[in-house]
């Protein structure tokens, strides 16, 4: 992205492999570096985004249909929240961005891949993630953290509700794409104490700090 002086860092992971822990600690980890920091989520991030993550998240419709909206909210999210950060300096921490579209929608749903890339093209080919930290854990373990918290009270959305062969289609493509681009992608076991996954990464915002290169 011409004039990009900031770093964007995504967060991706199937439903209960933890990621959402970490946002608000690595925030405050990327501010003790001395950056300012803007942390976000998709579907979501704007206005707008927010009131589409709801039918996103709640409501039925065809799953061609679900990659259209996510990407409608992304265009505002790029537009609106992560070029402007980026454009003044600022880190975007994000929780998912389109490699999640890939993995849930095309390969949990099906929708096809030419489709969602030119779709990525059109809507923000030009930003990419510097980073993708990619929180791993087996379905199973996904699935037990689900019903833990659904124990606890919490409601699930339309996803989380989705058949374990789900999730391990969903699971196969993030770690195909994190094959991939081995340069973006940083795959971390988050089936480890919580401390060594933070002092992952901990050490991973060290190396991006230090001028790792931009994925």
């Amino acid at each position: 992205m011409k004039g990009r002086t900031g770093h964007f860092i995504t967060l991706e992971g199937i439903d209960g492999a933890g990621k959402s822990t970490h946002v608000e600690w690595l925030a405050t980890r990327i501010a003790a570096l001395g950056h300012a920091v803007v942390t976000t989520r998709e579907p979501g991030g704007t206005a707008l985004g927010e009131k589409l993550r709801a039918f996103l998240l709640h409501e039925p419709m065809t799953h061609d249909t679900e990659a259209l909206l996510m990407f409608a909210a992304r265009r505002e999210h790029v537009q609106e929240v992560i070029r402007p950060a980026l454009a003044r300096g600022d880190w975007v921490l994000c929780d998912r961005f389109t490699d999640a579209t890939f993995a849930y929608q095309c390969g949990g749903h099906g929708v096809s891949v030419a489709e969602v890339r030119a779709l990525e093209g059109w809507v923000h080919g030009d930003c990419q993630p510097d980073r993708t930290f990619l929180f791993d854990v087996p379905p199973a373990v996904s699935r037990d953290r689900l019903h833990k918290a659904q124990a606890q009270g919490r409601q699930p959305d339309k996803f989380e509700r989705e058949a374990p062969i789900f999730f391990e289609r969903v699971r196969a493509v993030y770690l195909a794409r994190a094959d991939a681009e081995p340069g973006r992608f940083r795959v971390i076991d988050s089936g480890q104490p919580l401390g060594m996954v933070r002092q992952l990464l901990e050490n991973y915002l060290a190396e991006l700090d230090a001028g790792g290169d931009r994925a």
